[in-house]
């Protein structure tokens, strides 16, 4: 997974929803479509199209927003089932960051193992950020400080702590555990020096 330690004057999409759900950013008759066909299109689809395929306008559709990178939201981001594939939609999509008040647990999990940013803000932040870009204002994203910066103003952002480090370093839960591996082998070692009896016997 590529490290992701923020983003330098990004363009910001703002989705002022709250309780976009995972069936909303992948409506589940597209999970049959193998992901090397790619996610992206899929997106908040039956939020973006109408049944006769024509758009409704919705602000990812808006050429103001072309590239975005950061998504914006309100509270209870990606509740709902467990697919992973919301999560494939959004990063197929271009977006590496989603700032919103809360999210749903599993899909933020999700989210760092398919190196996608879930930033918690508070409430008026959110708002502020939602207007901030809307009115077609970059933003910046420092995971490091775990800061946002928009215009003037300085946001501070929360994430787990071993998310974070995972997101930094690029890091799935293997890459995690491995970097534990010099206190995997002490460990492994002071076991069978203290309890040989435990081990299994060597049947050769």
């Amino acid at each position: 997974m590529q490290p992701f330690k923020g983003l330098d004057e990004a363009i910001a999409c703002p989705l002022p929803l709250a309780n976009v759900d995972t069936d909303q950013l992948i409506p589940a008759r597209f999970m049959k479509q193998p992901r090397a066909a790619g996610y992206g299109g899929f997106l908040l689809h039956d939020l973006r199209f109408a049944t006769d395929g024509s758009a409704r306008g919705l602000t990812l559709d808006d050429p103001a927003f072309a590239g975005a990178r950061v998504l914006v939201a309100r509270r209870n981001f990606g509740s709902g089932s467990s697919r992973e594939a919301a999560v494939y939609a959004l990063v197929d999509f271009g977006f590496r960051c989603v700032v919103a008040p809360s999210f749903g647990d599993i899909f933020a999990s999700n989210a760092v193992n398919n190196g996608l940013l879930p930033a918690r803000v508070d409430d008026d932040a959110a708002e502020r950020l939602l207007d901030h870009a809307a009115a077609g204002r970059r933003v910046s994203v420092d995971l490091e400080t775990r800061t946002i910066r928009a215009g003037g103003e300085t946001i501070p952002f929360a994430v787990d702590e071993v998310w974070r480090t995972k997101l930094l370093n690029g890091w799935d839960d293997i890459d995690l555990t491995l970097s534990h591996a010099a206190a995997i082998r002490a460990f492994a070692a002071e076991r069978a020096a203290v309890h040989p009896w435990s081990l299994p016997r060597d049947q050769g």
